[in-house]
């Protein structure tokens, strides 16, 4: 097919930083102390309330999402020739850090309700595994788009197997999950979780994650990790390989103002979601992510399926014709295991059907929490001139 090219910027965006006004007045403060980086006042206190958010006894502010699920894999003890269930609809940010350990990613599908890991082929492989006496090293999570998956389930298998679990929470800040009638924060269920604050997400630090876990061993270890595993002595000692994974003083201080208003950005988003199904919902061929029974979902991102053939158009078409009115959307993420990177690694997939479809049909609207009515009607409007062309 011969379509125009794309606009060169999109006018309404995908996702973008929407800051509170006090920003600049934190970053002048953590100037005025003279803490720049390592570390500071700031990242202690932004350690301190994101703990404090998450119900959590503390929490490690990193240089990146990506690091947070490193250390969490490192203290979790996975390492060389260690298997590793991870879900396969995902960003390669959730598989890198397995393959950093010298271990091996194994990708799980998911299930079409949630988009998320489907809990019965997880519990069906690890079941095979254990008879086998070959259990994984550790299962990697991820909630997608502001969903968290069926945390009970895959926790209830995990547990059983006495495998550890590590939920990327990168996309989900702000959601919840009803664990035996008690709404959870994304991130509090696993043995560890990790949070990403780049400039897409909730809430941001331009750079920047967060690493959580009830248990104080496992955070302390990686505190040290991240300090390049400096043991307490007056002279630089080390026992063991280290990172420097910490976070700057100056990314702390930009964090904290929107950590206060998180209710507000998660709430926005939702809004935002509901135009969106009021005024697409009658389209053929169009659905959404639905919300799961068991938690509140974000919506970080809106998500559609677009079904060509009731819409009379596929998802990658549609994109770009909004590209080209100046409207940014993005397809669903690529199934890990159809990445040439990783399947020139011959990686194992547990299923894959489901989260080929989505991407597939998968696309995701403009979601920030800054976005107005006005711009919401716009991409609505797109929308519907091209699914309604026939």
């Amino acid at each position: 097919m011969d379509l125009p090219p794309p606009a060169a910027r999109a006018r309404i965006p995908l996702s973008v930083p929407h800051l509170t006004g006090m920003e600049g007045a934190a970053i002048q403060r953590a100037v005025a102390s003279n803490w720049i980086a390592p570390l500071g006042p700031e990242v202690d206190l932004f350690e301190l309330e994101f703990a404090a958010r998450c119900g959590m006894p503390a929490a490690l502010a990193t240089a990146s999402g990506t690091a947070a699920i490193h250390l969490g894999l490192r203290v979790l003890g996975v390492g060389p020739g260690d298997d590793v269930l991870v879900s396969t609809l995902t960003f390669c940010a959730s598989v890198n850090p397995i393959l950093y350990q010298g271990a091996r990613p194994v990708f799980v599908d998911s299930e079409a309700h949630s988009w998320n890991m489907d809990p019965a082929i997880l519990a069906e492989e690890l079941h095979r595994r254990g008879r086998e006496g070959r259990l994984p090293a550790a299962v990697v999570v991820v909630h997608l788009f502001g969903q968290i998956a069926d945390m009970g389930a895959i926790l209830a298998e995990c547990r059983r197997w006495s495998v550890p679990v590590l939920e990327d929470a990168a996309e989900a800040l702000g959601a919840s999950y009803l664990l035996d009638g008690d709404p959870r924060p994304a991130g509090t269920l696993g043995d560890v979780g990790a949070f990403s604050f780049d400039g897409s997400k909730m809430i941001t630090t331009s750079m920047g994650g967060m690493l959580i876990s009830p248990r104080p061993d496992l955070l302390a270890h990686a505190r040290k990790l991240s300090r390049q595993a400096r043991e307490p002595v007056p002279h630089y000692e080390h026992e063991e390989v280290g990172y420097n994974y910490r976070m700057s003083n100056l990314l702390a201080a930009f964090g904290r103002p929107q950590l206060e208003v998180l209710p507000a950005r998660v709430a926005a988003r939702r809004a935002v979601f509901s135009l969106y199904c009021s005024a697409l919902a009658d389209l053929p061929g169009i659905t959404f992510q639905a919300e799961a029974g068991w938690g509140v979902h974000s919506r970080w991102l809106t998500c559609i399926r677009v079904d060509p053939a009731e819409a009379g158009i596929d998802a990658e078409t549609l994109r770009v014709r909004l590209l080209q009115q100046g409207i940014e959307s993005r397809p669903v993420w690529k199934p890990m295991h159809l990445q040439p990177v990783y399947r020139s690694m011959q990686l194992p997939v547990l299923g894959g059907a489901v989260s080929e479809a989505l991407f597939s049909q998968g696309l995701c609207l403009p979601s920030s929490s800054s976005l107005t009515r006005d711009e919401v009607d716009e991409v609505c409007d797109r929308i519907r001139r091209e699914v309604t062309r026939v």
